[in-house]
């Protein structure tokens, strides 16, 4: 009996997967290589503040990004603010705003440089994993609020690869938004020395967001897309700078774009410049942005004056600025003008295909 069975039970098995099929296709048998794959829905997690009625699974986003599956999951987040650090390694999360109001769904802390382990260490989120998604809610740093000495201080630490934020807030002073890539920074000196090590860049695509700070609030080396964004400078007591770009070698393929943005302020502030080499090779690009007149004529700044001379190396270009800080004919003369065709290279698709094709414009 033994022996036969082994024989017999993969016929009844198999037949018993044939009669299961033929009554769930009425009768007709599609072969199971040709049968429509059925994509798998993610894990749905809730989360919503203490004392909501009906209660979620979870009261703070951290605990549901660490019962999410290794495979990912979707969050929705009930309006509320949740005063917390989280940290996102796993690959596939998606944050989701519920109510459509990005202002009502908060995730805030006050951490700084220098009650930490410095710039790095001190955001309010802090993604590594691959595949993110955020939408309708706001990440924020409010520690230029608790009175204490300037210093930096993150709203978002990003490095993770194809990544979209659609009308998410982030909102900070001084390095906001650190939009990076994974071991490609090299050199420095002293406590800012970093070895080498594999660099695996970091598309990142930004939609309609906001991000909100003073100096180099939008800093790194992630290869970008911010569209459609507000970019708004607050106020500082020495101006500021939008961006401190941080691509490193002349072959890295990384860079920031923006692309139908407006750079807005707060009354009163002025002299901000588009942006500041923080490495050799930064390079950031403007098209068809609206700049307000707090922009600089010059538009682009030497990272320390008399110190450095990184702006010979950098890659600064804008095509069709608009408004009063558009300054045409009077930007920094290493800026490069771009033509209509030169422009084409830096539209999304383009820009952030990748080897793998990827569209962020699909994902949703």
């Amino acid at each position: 009996m033994g022996a036969n069975w082994g024989v017999v039970r993969p016929t009844i098995l198999r037949g018993l997967a044939l009669v299961a099929a033929m009554v769930l296709t009425g009768g007709v048998v599609t072969p199971f290589a040709q049968q429509p794959k059925v994509a798998l829905q993610p894990t749905v997690l809730t989360v919503a503040p203490a004392g909501t009625k009906p209660a979620a699974q979870f009261t703070t986003v951290q605990d549901a990004v660490t019962a999410a599956p290794e495979t990912g999951a979707e969050i929705r987040i009930e309006p509320g603010e949740y005063r917390e650090v989280v940290h996102i390694d796993k690959p596939n999360i998606q944050l989701r705003g519920m109510g459509g109001d990005a202002a009502k769904v908060v995730i805030v802390y006050a951490n700084g440089a220098a009650n930490t382990c410095g710039t790095s260490c001190s955001a309010t989120v802090f993604e590594t994993g691959d595949n993110f998604v955020a939408t309708n809610l706001t990440i924020a740093n409010d520690w230029s609020k608790t009175g204490k000495p300037r210093t930096q201080a993150l709203a978002l630490s990003i490095s993770g690869d194809r990544a979209v934020l659609r009308n998410v807030r982030l909102l900070g002073n001084q390095d906001t938004l650190l939009a990076t890539s994974k071991g490609c920074r090299t050199g420095g000196s002293g406590a800012d020395r970093v070895p080498p090590t594999e660099c695996k860049i970091a598309r990142q695509y930004y939609d309609h967001c906001y991000i909100e700070g003073e100096v180099d609030f939008i800093f790194g080396n992630a290869k970008a897309v911010l569209e459609g964004c507000e970019i708004r400078s607050v106020v500082h007591p020495a101006g500021g700078f939008l961006t401190a770009n941080g691509r490193s070698k002349v072959d890295e393929d990384s860079g920031y774009v923006f692309n139908h943005c407006k750079l807005t302020a707060e009354p009163g502030v002025a002299g901000i410049f588009l942006g500041r080499p923080w490495r050799d090779y930064a390079k950031v690009i403007f098209i068809n942005t609206e700049m307000g007149a707090h922009i600089q004529p010059a538009g682009w700044s030497e990272w320390h004056k008399g110190e450095t001379d990184r702006l010979k190396t950098a890659y600064y270009a804008e095509f069709n600025s608009s408004g009063p800080g558009a300054h045409v004919g009077e930007r920094e003369p290493l800026m490069k003008a771009l033509t209509a065709d030169e422009a084409k290279q830096f539209e999304t698709k383009a820009w952030l295909s990748g080897a793998d094709g990827w569209d962020p414009t699909r994902v949703k």
